[in-house]
């Protein structure tokens, strides 16, 4: 399942998160790729070290966990700290699948998703397309700001070259309560289901029943 979300952050936080990263120091992003990743990847991640880059990340992290659509989606168990890329005039990320297991300051994490929440508006620059490979063919996201995209993690996906102007996204990594894909997605369709009834009807026999299979199902699937 790929999920398109709209407006994750409020336009406060999205532009305190532009100001901070303008004056933020940059590095190679290949410091932080695989070694077969290096090959392929050209961009800048926002030195982590920072006190400004880490109060950030903690706040944009915490706004992912008060956020109901990306939760009932990702259902993350763990997340990895999140990195903020700059992609200028020329840079791109080819061909590459993200690692499977990622270390995390509370240990490693397998990566059941990956997610990227665009930070500029989109017509501020040229190119730089998320393109994402799937089972449906090749697949190209260029979001609003604020907007973010969740996909998973086994697929191989790249950034277009930036061919004009400056490209600003945050990228993370989640591990779900939820191993299975496929089983994510039948309680994303059963929540959203069951919410919908909600507000077009109030609690009734058949919002409790939805609850009921949703939680049965998820005290089967669920990896604590």
């Amino acid at each position: 399942m790929i999920l398109c979300i709209d407006q994750v952050i409020s336009p406060e936080l999205l532009a305190r998160v532009q100001a901070t990263l303008a004056d933020s120091a940059f590095r190679d992003g290949r410091e932080t790729a695989g070694w077969h990743a290096r090959t392929v990847k050209q961009n800048e991640q926002a030195d982590g070290r920072q006190p400004e880059v880490v109060a950030l990340r903690e706040e944009l992290a915490s706004a992912l966990q008060r956020h109901p659509l990306f939760q009932m989606a990702a259902r993350p168990r763990r997340m990895k700290p999140l990195m903020f890329s700059r992609y200028q005039e020329g840079m791109s990320y080819g061909n590459h699948v993200d690692d499977a297991i990622m270390a995390t300051p509370q240990g490693a994490m397998r990566t059941d998703l990956s997610f990227t929440l665009f930070l500029n508006d989109p017509d501020s620059y040229e190119g730089g397309e998320l393109l994402i490979d799937s089972t449906a063919g090749e697949q190209t996201y260029k979001l609003p700001a604020g907007a973010l995209i969740l996909y998973p993690s086994s697929t191989l996906h790249r950034v277009e070259p930036v061919t004009r102007g400056d490209r600003l996204a945050a990228v993370g990594w989640a591990q779900s309560q939820v191993r299975d894909p496929q089983q994510r997605e039948i309680l994303f369709d059963l929540d959203t289901t069951r919410r919908q009834e909600f507000e077009a009807h109030g609690k009734t026999r058949t919002f409790d029943m939805l609850s009921k299979s949703l939680a049965n199902l998820l005290r089967m699937w669920a990896e604590i």
